[in-house]
């Protein structure tokens, strides 16, 4: 459910502005209440606490600045929270706005709404706390929802099905926005919606791992030392693409030998493998204002 959101955010205003030499001290703290989120869209309002020398009246907040133990962050109206500043700037209109970041509850807690909300509002088949493990037949982010088929076994209702939708909101993705999945082992809890409709409660992979791109696809740093190369490959649509390490550099060992093994795989599969020594990235990948096109000399870690 969204909160307090009611019909603000269809009479939108234009944006509170700062002069364009305003600056903020990023490490300064800032308390303030909220007055809207809308938690499916992501964003809303922090009206800073009278007497703060914020020159606007509210202060615009995204979901990926707030700091939170929740699947996915969230802010409820007239919750008390301290934040720093940041400026953005709107480079086709030329304006500068504040927006928060950093925020947390008074004190520096992280935010942790979720488990307080659900055990009121959902009703649960077990208990809130009951898992349950089977496949994620797939996953949509597009359309944001999913099907899981539960493992035979469980000594569940007949009404219960076994096979589940799961919504965008009950994917655990620790904080961030869920890809695309398919024939994944996940764990979750079963709920039942005020229409007796039985959903996925909080799914995440299994052992309680987040569903996050870096461990479904079992992502692990080979170190912190910086690596040289260039662009081989870039697919801007599908956000992707292929590094040609330098000739002089030297990769990890495991590097090299995980490299030639996929190779290896990828041609008896039957498809044509002209490199060896390509490594994948993807957007998240890039540092900021990187434009990764073919032949860019670039830095990377492994």
């Amino acid at each position: 459910n969204s909160a307090g959101h009611g019909n603000a955010w269809q009479t939108r205003r234009p944006p509170q502005t700062v002069p364009a030499n305003y600056q903020v001290d990023a490490n300064e703290r800032h308390f303030g209440t909220v007055i809207f989120y809308h938690k499916f869209r992501g964003y809303g309002f922090i009206e800073p606490t009278p007497g703060t020398e914020i020159p606007t009246e509210k202060v615009f907040v995204h979901w990926k600045q707030i700091s939170s133990d929740d699947r996915f962050p969230f802010l409820l109206k007239g919750l008390e929270v301290e934040f720093s500043l940041m400026i953005s700037k709107d480079w086709q209109r030329g304006l500068n706005t504040l927006r928060a970041k950093g925020v947390t509850l008074v004190g520096g807690m992280s935010v942790a709404l979720q488990d307080e909300l659900d055990a009121n509002e959902k009703f649960f088949v077990g208990g809130q706390h009951l898992r349950y493990t089977g496949t994620l037949k797939f996953y949509s982010p597009r359309h944001g929802f999913g099907y899981v088929l539960m493992d035979q076994g469980y000594d569940v209702d007949p009404s219960v099905p076994s096979e589940l939708r799961v919504d965008h909101e009950e994917v655990n993705a620790a904080g961030q926005q869920p890809v695309h999945m398919r024939n994944v082992a996940v764990e979750f809890g079963i709920y039942r919606n005020e229409r007796g409709q039985y959903k996925v409660y909080n799914m995440t992979l299994q052992g309680g791992h987040p569903l996050t791109q870096d461990a479904l696809e079992n992502r692990i740093s080979m170190g912190v030392g910086m690596h040289r190369g260039q662009v081989a490959f870039w697919n801007w649509r599908q956000g992707y693409g292929f590094i040609r390490p330098d000739p002089s550099t030297i990769l990890p060992s495991k590097v090299v030998a995980k490299l030639a093994e996929q190779a290896e795989a990828a041609r008896k599969r039957g498809k044509r493998i002209a490199e060896d020594s390509l490594l994948y990235f993807r957007r998240s990948d890039l540092s900021p204002g990187l434009n990764p096109m073919q032949g860019v000399q670039v830095g990377f870690q492994v």
